[in-house]
């Protein structure tokens, strides 16, 4: 809003056509983000803590994790909000692409909210039934697959895979591109609600994770570094800069009151939430296959609960002391912040690793 309303001063005043700039709004879009979430943080956590929304521990996980029982959840809704209101001032709205990554967010948001209600009022650790959290999140990816499809229609590379570490090498999807969409977009989702386990485990890498997507965003969304780069030049994606800068920050802001140990939760309408805004910017930038490295650390909670489920059925035996992955190191005797402070390095390493490929290709 801020941006057409200050856009339309620049005939007047050169000064104005800063506003013109993704670089210059996805700094304002930050900084609004990082304050409103700031501010608004101890308000909220107080507002929770008088409504008594705290936490339900499962009684199946580590013993330290009993003490977390009752500390105020559904932080997350403070990421939705820092992140709303960063795009809705800064972010040309007028752009499709804003509008189908807010889509996803919210609704994520929703999905996972209503989870989170059943879990605070009804003290369900188990929340929503999971056939109806996963039909809810495929519709909705559903939704925002066909309406970057519909906006990526005219271009040539519209339904294609391409791959990292290769030089113009895709695979032609056409209408399959969809599915592997909804695929990207479900996954990444569920991948992160996996990881929120420990105080500040999951809102660490997802922080990177976006901090990245900025960079492949703008460079994608510029006809000229995508050319030297040789990634996909996909029109108008640039502006989803100023979508990761007010996301990015929102997570730095929530961080601060999610840090070990955390005086709030962010529940799975954060998680679900950032999952899904992660999985669709990789799919919006043509970046699919780069997000397993980039998201390695989420791929790897992943698996971990799929490797022991399968070796449980099949063998009988526990490949983990424990699943996700963190809770196998926290059982080995690993202290809390060690794990989540290593789980950050590791997902910083898979950023560089995945910047690198821009060069490699």
């Amino acid at each position: 809003m801020l941006y057409w309303l200050l856009i339309s001063f620049q005939d007047s005043l050169s000064a104005f056509n800063v506003f013109r700039y993704i670089t210059f709004r996805s700094g304002m879009a930050a900084l609004t983000a990082l304050l409103f979430v700031l501010l608004m943080g101890k308000p909220f956590i107080r507002y929770i803590q008088r409504k008594q929304y705290g936490q339900a521990v499962r009684d199946d996980g580590p013993e330290t994790h009993l003490k977390k029982q009752g500390t105020p959840t559904m932080g997350g809704v403070l990421i939705l909000m820092g992140l709303s209101l960063g795009c809705l001032l800064w972010a040309d709205l007028s752009n499709p692409y804003i509008w189908l990554l807010l889509g996803i967010t919210w609704a994520y948001g929703a999905i996972g909210l209503l989870d989170d209600a059943k879990k605070v009022l009804y003290k369900d650790p188990k929340g929503l039934a999971s056939r109806w959290k996963m039909r809810l999140q495929v519709l909705s990816a559903l939704f925002v697959a066909w309406g970057f499809y519909v906006v990526q229609f005219s271009s040539p590379i519209s339904g294609q895979l391409f791959f990292p570490f290769f030089k113009n090498f895709s695979v032609e999807l056409g209408p399959w591109y969809l599915a592997l969409s909804v695929l990207v977009m479900v996954g990444t989702s569920n991948a992160v609600n996996l990881t929120d386990g420990l105080d500040g485990l999951a809102i660490g890498p997802s922080i990177v994770s976006v901090g990245t997507f900025f960079v492949l965003a703008y460079l994608g969304g510029n006809a000229v570094f995508a050319e030297y780069l040789q990634v996909p030049h996909i029109p108008r994606t640039g502006e989803l800069a100023v979508f990761c800068a007010a996301l990015m920050a929102a997570g730095v802001g929530f961080l601060w009151f999610n840090t070990y140990p955390a005086q709030i939760f962010m529940g799975d309408v954060g998680a679900l939430a950032l999952g899904g805004a992660i999985g669709a910017l990789a799919v919006a930038t043509k970046h699919e296959i780069l997000l397993v490295i980039l998201g390695g650390v989420f791929v790897m909670e992943t698996l971990s609960v799929i490797i022991q489920v399968l070796s449980f059925k099949l063998t009988g035996r526990r490949v983990f002391k424990m699943a996700p992955l963190h809770h196998h190191f926290e059982l080995l005797g690993w202290p809390e912040p060690k794990v989540i402070v290593r789980f950050w390095i590791v997902s910083f390493l898979l950023a560089l690793v995945a910047l690198s490929t821009l060069k490699l290709r």
